[in-house]
């Protein structure tokens, strides 16, 4: 067994997603799935009943009708969304501080991974004109594994975080002292989670420096946001942000008055998923 491996068995001794996350995991992956499906695993869980219908009838959508069942709520936001929805009431609720410590904060990671999320998403969207479901889940879970390594092995994870500053590799030094990373761990997890496979690579390389990556995939896009979310201070550990390859970087600057535009945007686009989610 490899040591990602042995950090997720340990962890999902502790923890794991709920069964409706994974359920709907399994829907959206089976070509034969209808709208009953999943307004049938829906329905088992109040809490995203209530998120569901409060994200439909909020000014986002703006829809002139109250919406009050599960059915017209699945169909005017999707299944992808509803199901990126679950993902994120998930991970909030282990996200959740239960010991403070000053090298690491379960609290700045769950907003480093809601930036990065959000700006994933606005990126597809209005720089690459795709949908942004898919970059809107693989930022939300790029830094999973930091959740599995604190919890696994918190002490060892903390002296990771301690050492690590401006002009080191995060990844490296968790090589180092964990024998494994968190994007490794990721990419692993979101195997098991029946995850699209260009969000488990995504994930895997969104520390890999290289000249190979398209500014308009999946790895590219969590690079950008993280970089940009970086340079608005929504970071994990303190002065460290992510490092671009010349190739992106040299995107950026080519569509740089788009960038100026989906920067100036993004408070307000958070603000509004804190409105959903809740600080």
């Amino acid at each position: 067994m490899s040591a990602a491996q042995d950090y997720i068995t340990k962890f999902s001794n502790i923890k794991t997603l709920p069964h409706v996350v994974t359920k709907l995991s399994t829907l959206i992956n089976d070509s034969e799935t209808t709208m009953k499906d999943f307004e049938d695993v829906i329905k088992m869980d109040p809490t995203l009943v209530v998120r569901l219908l409060k994200l439909v009838n909020s000014p986002y959508y703006g829809l002139t009708q109250h919406v009050d069942s599960i059915s017209r709520a699945v169909a005017f936001i999707g299944m992808k969304n509803l199901h990126n929805m679950a993902v994120t009431d998930a991970l909030k609720n282990i996200f959740k501080e239960e010991e403070a410590s000053a090298a690491f904060s379960r609290n700045k990671l769950w907003l480093h991974c809601a930036a990065v999320s959000i700006c994933s998403k606005m990126l597809a969207e209005r720089i690459f004109a795709i949908n942004g479901d898919d970059a809107y889940l693989c930022g939300i879970l790029h830094d999973f594994g930091l959740i599995v390594e604190e919890q696994v092995a918190r002490e060892t994870f903390l002296q990771v975080c301690e050492s690590c500053s401006s002009d080191d590799s995060l990844v490296e030094i968790e090589r180092k002292h964990l024998k494994t990373d968190h994007c490794e761990i990721g990419y692993l997890m979101t195997q098991e989670w029946g995850m699209p496979e260009s969000i488990q690579v995504a994930i895997r390389d969104h520390h890999t420096t290289s000249e190979t990556i398209e500014p308009s995939s999946l790895t590219g896009i969590i690079q950008i946001s993280e970089y940009i979310t970086g340079q608005m201070q929504y970071t994990v550990l303190p002065d460290t942000t992510q490092k671009l390859s010349p190739h992106l970087a040299e995107h950026i600057q080519e569509n740089i008055d788009e960038y100026k535009v989906l920067i100036d945007d993004l408070p307000d686009e958070m603000a509004k998923a804190q409105d959903i989610y809740g600080s």
